[in-house]
């Protein structure tokens, strides 16, 4: 692997990194303040073609692969990691159509997603399962020329503002899971926007499902394929989660820097203390450590090979280099760290999101081991 960029790639690095800059920075705050989700700031990525990067330019996409979807995705969440989740939800219902839906779907499911049109989320969590597909309570009843609908969701992001949610029900004819394209309709409603402690903004909520009608041409893949289809899609977002953290980590560390070099102690900048240095040091080399593995996990995706295990274990050592680097930030800002009002609090937040949501970290320590062992 060469981890010489191309000149496509800086110019998208580039256009994001200025994106972010100008428009994304200066709401992070707000965002993280109110919860409430940034819909204007969604639309302005679907303009600069940020949301469908991976994807071929026929379905809508930019045809630019997921390292350049990376490369974008770590300049918007340097900024704000919510800002940036968002692609990353988004892409999960199109990860599933582009490997499992037939032309016809990838037409006119993938496209509106793809090019900005739509916002797509994902339907999998209940309130009594996490990750085991064997305790899943929604249902799928086959009605005329399609299904009905009925359960509930837990933590469904983007759920207040989505377009369609790539969702996960037990068919009444059939063992497994059916994976679906549910189109936002009566039946679909947001039962409350939870307050979490990190990634704020993003919409997560409980979702009800009551006589949700979906026509048959929206089953995704195969019945009964519904879960081979979550793992395979949700893996492109496990990858991105490390990402999120990647930036968090590097956002911390910029503002330490910066602290550390204007901080007077005892006559001096603290930047001038061996034991500020010591610590920026290992901050910059774990993040280090952490960026190039999910640089590789994405460009394993571009060969077209699957990524669950790689993506599971980016996740899981990016989370935690995430949650260490920004509580060493807070250490190095000392009580300043705390403060609502700078970013390092918001950061340390957001990080220790990364080792719980889209499976938490013991989670992905059984699939590398199960990988490990087989």
């Amino acid at each position: 692997m060469d981890f010489t960029l191309t000149e496509q790639e800086k110019m998208l690095q580039s256009l994001a990194k200025d994106f972010a800059q100008k428009e994304v920075a200066p709401r992070a705050a707000a965002i993280d303040r109110t919860n409430e989700f940034p819909l204007d700031l969604t639309k302005k990525m679907a303009k600069l073609g940020l949301r469908g990067l991976p994807y071929p330019a026929k379905y809508g996409g930019g045809g630019a692969g997921y390292l350049s979807f990376i490369l974008a995705e770590e300049q918007i969440c340097q900024a704000s990691v919510s800002a940036g989740a968002i692609m990353a939800v988004n892409t999960v219902p199109e990860e599933g159509i582009y490997r499992f839906g037939n032309e016809e779907q990838k037409k006119r499911l993938l496209t509106p997603l793809a090019n900005g049109k739509w916002l797509g989320g994902i339907g999998f969590t209940e309130p009594d399962t996490g990750s085991d597909p064997r305790l899943i309570k929604t249902t799928a009843r086959h009605s005329g020329q399609g299904w009905v609908i009925n359960g509930q969701k837990m933590f469904m992001s983007l759920a207040p503002v989505l377009d369609v949610v790539l969702l996960f029900a037990c068919p009444d004819d059939g063992d497994g899971l059916n994976a679906f394209i549910v189109e936002r309709s009566k039946g679909f409603a947001v039962q409350e926007v939870l307050e979490t402690m990190g990634l704020r903004g993003l919409g997560t909520s409980i979702v009800n499902l009551d006589d949700v009608f979906v026509p048959q041409e929206n089953l995704i893949g195969k019945p009964g394929q519904g879960f081979d289809i979550l793992l395979d899609a949700i893996s492109v977002e496990r990858m991105s989660v490390a990402m999120q953290g990647v930036a968090a980590a590097q956002a911390a560390l910029d503002l330490s820097i910066a602290y550390a070099k204007q901080r007077v102690a005892q006559g001096k900048p603290i930047s001038k203390m061996q034991a500020i240095q010591q610590e920026l040091a290992e901050m910059a080399s774990r993040i280090e450590a952490a960026r190039y593995l999910v640089y590789r996990t994405a460009f394993i995706r571009d060969q077209g090979q699957s990524i669950q295990y790689e993506s599971s274990m980016a996740k899981l050592f990016a989370s935690q280099v995430a949650v260490d680097v920004t509580r060493m930030a807070m250490q190095i800002h000392g009580s300043y760290g705390a403060m609502k009002s700078l970013p390092v609090e918001r950061l340390y937040r957001d990080a220790k999101m990364t080792e719980l949501y889209v499976g938490i970290n013991e989670v992905h320590r059984s699939i590398i081991a199960n990988k490990l062992l087989q």
